[in-house]
């Protein structure tokens, strides 16, 4: 397997040259870093290079690199779409970094694989990366008034906001969360024979 995702790494290098800014294999996957200028190009020409054929886009999420201490990244938002070709049987990863961490906003993949449409909208959703050229880019999991982007790093536990069924009003309200601190103290429960197993 590794002689294939080498081939594929330096096919990719042939095809793709000083565009992939970073390649490495691990866990049985290869992973291409390509910049966010070229993203939609690349993936055309991932999808439409007779030598490539990545016909599937399984999966795309965003992700929040802001407490990663793994590497250094020069931006806290990124991409990761995950490529299957099957007419190859190869696999791809491909990571893009979304240039603004203030609004991050990357090329949308649906004019490609129209696959990514409900995986952009969750990224959008969720981590609040915006999609140029999304046909339909709003919420998809959460509620139409929603506060905040919930898988972001500096998202509080408790949210912004909940919502309740106001009887007076006869419909669901916002207001500001009102969750007091409370401490958990453990209370150790035993029965009179507790450990007691008989033997005298």
């Amino acid at each position: 397997m590794s002689e294939k995702l080498e081939s594929l790494r330096q096919l990719l290098a042939e095809k793709l040259g000083d565009k992939v800014q970073h390649s490495v294999i691990a866990n049985g996957e290869l992973t291409v870093v390509v910049p966010a200028a070229e993203y939609l190009a690349i993936a055309y020409l991932l999808k439409d290079d007779q030598d490539l054929r990545f016909e599937q886009l399984v999966d795309l999420t965003g992700l929040d690199y802001s407490t990663f201490s793994g590497q250094d990244f020069s931006t806290r938002f990124a991409v990761a779409v995950h490529l299957l070709s099957v007419s190859r049987n190869l696999r791809l990863r491909v990571r893009v970094l979304a240039p603004d961490d203030s609004f991050p906003m990357l090329d949308s993949m649906c004019e490609v694989w129209p696959s990514a449409n409900w995986f952009e909208r969750e990224a959008f959703d969720l981590f609040g990366i915006v999609f140029r050229g999304h046909p339909d880019l709003r919420r998809i999991l959460t509620d139409y008034g929603f506060v905040g982007y919930p898988f972001r790093k500096d998202f509080p536990i408790s949210g912004y906001v909940e919502m309740r069924y106001d009887q007076e009003q006869g419909r669901v309200v916002y207001q500001s969360v009102t969750i007091e601190p409370r401490e958990n103290t453990p209370r150790i429960v035993r029965d009179d024979n507790y450990g007691n197993s008989g033997r005298g």
